[in-house]
């Protein structure tokens, strides 16, 4: 292991984690109606609509791709009978239609903070940050999905970058495994950590302010009017 895999790819996450999990937990305590995600709603409504569906469901199938492809090992996969030439596919095409309709978003909703006079007032250096790691780790995968494998000979990172994500949650990383695969699995790979850093401090913490009490809420709420008090 060398000082720069130890430092990318073992202290960088680990850090990253660290500050993810205390940040939310003094962003909560200390700025509580700062949690929010700032919202121009007002100032914008047609862009916002299209930019925001367009990420927010390609990043979600972006992100449950991810997950399978690190977290589920390729031996199981093949054990309920789909076969890497298979899965590679499905993942390939999938990942290639959750990437474009994330970045159509992305440069939507940049484009509309950038083109409005009001909503560029709003911006802050911390949304830059956001939006240049996001751009890089968004067109990073574009490029492992369509240039390595819709359009290339096609790269196996499950038994290197899976198995090196898998080795950080037990505890024992190996970072030599990631440190063979291509540059750009590196930097797709390193990219999100600083995501994770900035997160706390960022209008990103609204992502965990989901409303679930909708889910049980009746669609009509009915509230008892009292009448005038007698006197």
């Amino acid at each position: 292991m060398t000082v720069e895999e130890a430092l990318l790819f073992v202290a960088l996450p680990y850090s990253s984690i660290t500050l993810f999990v205390a940040g939310h937990i003094w962003r909560y305590r200390h700025d509580k109606f700062g949690w929010t995600s700032r919202s121009t709603q007002l100032l914008e409504r047609r862009w916002l609509a299209w930019g925001s569906n367009l990420f927010h469901y390609g990043a979600l199938a972006a992100i449950g791709g991810h997950v399978v492809g690190l977290l589920i090992p390729e031996q199981l996969t093949h054990a309920v009978g789909i076969s890497e030439g298979a899965y590679h596919l499905f993942a390939a095409a999938a990942g290639t239609v959750a990437g474009l309709a994330c970045i159509a978003g992305f440069v939507i909703l940049v484009g509309r903070r950038a083109y409005f006079p009001r909503i560029r007032r709003t911006t802050t250096w911390t949304d830059v940050v956001v939006y240049l790691v996001l751009a890089g780790i968004i067109v990073l995968g574009l490029i492992e999905t369509i240039g390595f494998n819709t359009l290339g000979t096609g790269y196996n990172y499950r038994p290197t970058v899976g198995v090196w994500f898998r080795s950080l949650l037990w505890l024992h990383p190996e970072p030599q495994l990631i440190a063979g695969a291509p540059l750009v699995y590196q930097l797709h790979a390193t990219l999100p950590w600083i995501l994770y850093a900035v997160w706390p401090f960022s209008r990103l913490v609204h992502a965990w302010s989901l409303p679930w009490q909708y889910l049980g809420r009746p669609y009509i709420l009915y509230r008892r009017r009292y009448g005038l008090a007698r006197r």
